[in-house]
């Protein structure tokens, strides 16, 4: 038995049992990580270069990309190291860090999706109010706002949970640092967290709601053009930003509302990684694959970078 003041390190769930697989891990890790980090670069440098990508769209999708490898800079890396070293601690101070900054960037993450809904819906609903409702100084506004709700709910979230007294030990079934598995740890009453965290869920699905309710306007207005090849821009231009809500909202639902029937350690261990690390990786490609004002400017950036060398 200890408390949260006798606390110096937790002990975090271990990706494998044998050396091999922890090698293994290591690798796929390295992989994903860098990825991430080539993708997002990549898209942050061509949106920062371009002249003709500054615009709305592009100005929040360099948000997110910052978002993608701040959320993949907080968990992977430890993740990596334990691997590599076979060991499974964080310090105290780490894991109260670590737990901030994946939720600052997971937050900011999802607000920024949110309001690049909007951008969507504004951009093809209201096409003539689109300068006006989406000038620099409202996207600044917007984008200010997501990076200061994210934080401020990073900051009370990582309060009120290190605010609790720990007597359950210092294992944590995660191999992150993660609220659930913190709270199982508590040995006092965690009603105001509870709290917290079911105000937070109301926001999440007032953002979805959100999100559901613009994308059944784009759908009526899409089908409202005459031409086809204006229907095919129209939802081209949404296709990447609808598969990254659903690839994020899909895998969060799954990992904290799956039925207890199918749970078990390695499928939750699974799932966690497949929600914290493999979105940030695959939205640059998801948003490139799709968007060709985005490949010509990547294309011309390389290319430029080539004839330089």
């Amino acid at each position: 038995m200890c408390n949260s003041s006798s606390i110096s390190h937790f002990l975090l769930l271990a990706l494998a049992d044998t050396r091999q697989l922890h090698l293994l891990h290591f690798c796929l890790l390295l992989g994903i990580s860098l990825a991430a980090l080539l993708g997002n670069g990549l898209i942050i440098s061509a949106v920062a270069c371009g002249q003709h990508l500054h615009m709305p769209m592009f100005f929040f999708l360099l948000n997110l990309a910052l978002s993608n490898l701040g959320s993949i800079c907080t968990t992977v890396p430890k993740a990596m190291h334990n691997s590599l070293w076979h060991t499974s601690n964080i310090s105290y101070t780490g894991c109260a860090a670590q737990l901030f900054f994946f939720l600052f960037f997971i937050t900011a993450g999802y607000s920024l999706l949110t309001i690049m809904c909007y951008d969507r819906y504004v951009s093809i609903c209201k096409p003539l109010h689109y300068r006006t409702l989406l000038g620099s100084r409202a996207c600044a506004h917007m984008a200010a706002a997501a990076w200061a709700s994210a934080f401020l709910n990073a900051l009370m979230h990582t309060a009120n949970t290190f605010s609790l007294s720990l007597c359950q030990g210092n294992a944590l079934g995660q191999f992150f640092c993660d609220i659930p598995q913190i709270l199982k740890l508590s040995c006092s009453s965690y009603l105001r967290e509870l709290g917290l965290i079911a105000v937070s869920v109301c926001l999440v699905f007032g953002c979805f709601v959100f999100i559901v309710f613009s994308y059944v306007q784009i759908i009526r207005a899409v089908l409202m053009i005459p031409s086809e090849q204006g229907r095919h821009k129209a939802f081209s231009t949404c296709l990447p930003h609808l598969a990254v809500v659903s690839l994020f909202v899909n895998t969060v639902i799954f990992a904290h509302f799956k039925p207890p029937s199918i749970s078990s350690p390695s499928l939750d261990l699974s799932v966690s990684v497949l929600y914290s690390v493999v979105p940030p990786a695959l939205n640059p490609l998801i948003y490139s694959l799709r968007n060709l004002e985005l490949k010509d400017a990547l294309r011309k950036m390389m290319t430029v970078s080539l004839q330089k060398q």
